[in-house]
C-alpha cells in the first residue's frame, strides 16, 4: 500500500500528488525550503497531512541549525514556523502542530540544544502517529452512520493522501467498505485542480471501493435522479460555531444536500477545530493563481485576458451540517456548545514568541 509521507531521519519522502494518477513519484525534502515549495504547489496537501509535514519540516530545519543556546533555538523555531505557515493560510492544522511542538519544548527547562532537537523530533513523530490513530477513530465512529448499500457523495480528497494515513471522510467510507457494507461512492471531480478525479478516484481504485465519478455541476441532478444517503466531506478549518471551511464546491454541495433532504457530515480531527475563530466569515480563504482555472495542466483553455476569481476554499454554514465526526466522537448541534466542550481538549492557537 502507498505511503504519502515517510520520515527517513534526514529527509521527508513525499508522494508528489501533482503527478497522480498516472505517475507515482516521490520527492525527497531535505530542508525547510523544499518542504515549503512542495506545500505551495500542492505536491502535498490536505489539512492533517500539512500539520504532520510542517512538524517534520521543523525537525529538518533544526538539523541544520547552529544555535548555541535555548533562546536562540526558540527564536529560530518561531521564525521557521512563521515561514512555513505562510504557504497555506486556511488549513489550521499546521498552526496547531507547530504550537504543539513549541508547547512541548517550553515545558522543559533544558538549555542543551541537542536535547531540544531530540525532543523536537520525538514530538513531531508523535504528531505523525497521533494523526493515523485519529483517522482510525474518526472512521470507526463515522462508519456507524453509513447504512448498508449506501450511496455516499464526497468532494476533493480526504484519504491517506490528505493525512498521515487512512483518511478522514475517505476513511469513513473505507471503514464501511472494510466492515462488509456494500457502498457506492460518488466522487465530485473537484475543479479546478481535479482532486476528486485525480486523487480520490485513484485511492478508491487502490482500495477496491465501487465509485462513480461526476463533474461538480452534476451533483444536484445526481441527487434528484439517482438519490444518495449521505454526503461526507473533510475540513481545513472548523470555526467555534461549526462553520466549516473546505475545498471550493463544498458550500454548494451542502445546499444541494439540504434541498434533497440528505444528511451532510464533516469528518475531521479535533486539531482542525479553531476555537479562536468565532465564525466562518473570520476564516482566511486562500486565493490561488488564475492559471489553475484558465489551464488544465499545461493546456490553456480560456481566452487570453479572461478575468479569474479562484478561492481555494468556501465555507459551509453550521446550519447545513448534521454532525462533525471527530476522533473523540460525533459532535452535534448546537455546535457552539458541543465544540466549546470539546475545545477543553484542544491546545491554544496563539503562537508563543
Amino acid at each position: 500500500m502507498y505511503q504519502p509521507i515517510v520520515w527517513n531521519k534526514d529527509h521527508i519522502r513525499i508522494l508528489d500528488q501533482t503527478k497522480l494518477p498516472h505517475q507515482e513519484v516521490y520527492i525527497e525534502c531535505r530542508d525547510l525550503e523544499t518542504v515549503a515549495d512542495a506545500i505551495r504547489r500542492l505536491a502535498i496537501r490536505g489539512a492533517p497531512a500539512l500539520g504532520v509535514v510542517a512538524a517534520l519540516a521543523m525537525v529538518l530545519a533544526s538539523q541544520r541549525s547552529s544555535c548555541k543556546n535555548r533562546e536562540e533555538f526558540f527564536r529560530e523555531l518561531n521564525h521557521n514556523s512563521a515561514y512555513i505557515l505562510m504557504t497555506r493560510p486556511t488549513a489550521v492544522n499546521m498552526k496547531w502542530a507547530l504550537q504543539r511542538l513549541t508547547d512541548t519544548l517550553r515545558k522543559t527547562d533544558t538549555g542543551d540544544v541537542n536535547h531540544l532537537k531530540e525532543l523536537l523530533e520525538q514530538e513531531a513523530l508523535a504528531i505523525f502517529q497521533d494523526d493515523i490513530e485519529a483517522n482510525r477513530q474518526i472512521s470507526a465512529y463515522g462508519q456507524e452512520l453509513v447504512p448498508d448499500r449506501a450511496t455516499i457523495v464526497t468532494i476533493c480528497n480526504t484519504g491517506s493522501l490528505a493525512t498521515a494515513g487512512y483518511g478522514t471522510a475517505f476513511g469513513v467510507m473505507r471503514a464501511a467498505h472494510e466492515a462488509g457494507k456494500k457502498i457506492l461512492v460518488v466522487s465530485c471531480e473537484t475543479r479546478p485542480l481535479l482532486q476528486g478525479c485525480r486523487l480520490t478516484a485513484w485511492e478508491l481504485q487502490k482500495n477496491n471501493i465501487p465509485f462513480v465519478l461526476i463533474t461538480d455541476s452534476m451533483a444536484g441532478y445526481y441527487m434528484k435522479k439517482k438519490g444518495a444517503d449521505l454526503v461526507i466531506i473533510g475540513a481545513d478549518r472548523i470555526a467555534a460555531n461549526g462553520d466549516t471551511a473546505n475545498k471550493i464546491g463544498s458550500y454548494g454541495l451542502a445546499i444541494l444536500a439540504h434541498h434533497h433532504h440528505i444528511p451532510f457530515y464533516v469528518a475531521a480531527p479535533v486539531s482542525t477545530i479553531d476555537c479562536d475563530t468565532c465564525q466562518g466569515d473570520d476564516i482566511p480563504i486562500e486565493e490561488r493563481s488564475p492559471d489553475e482555472v484558465t489551464c488544465i495542466g499545461n493546456q490553456k483553455i480560456a481566452p487570453n485576458g479572461a478575468r479569474v476569481w479562484n478561492p481555494a476554499f468556501d465555507v459551509v454554514p453550521y446550519c447545513f451540517i448534521a454532525g462533525i465526526i471527530t476522533e473523540k466522537g460525533i459532535l452535534r448541534p448546537p455546535y457552539t456548545e458541543s465544540i466549546k466542550k470539546q475545545c477543553g481538549n484542544v491546545r491554544p492557537r496563539t503562537m508563543v514568541n
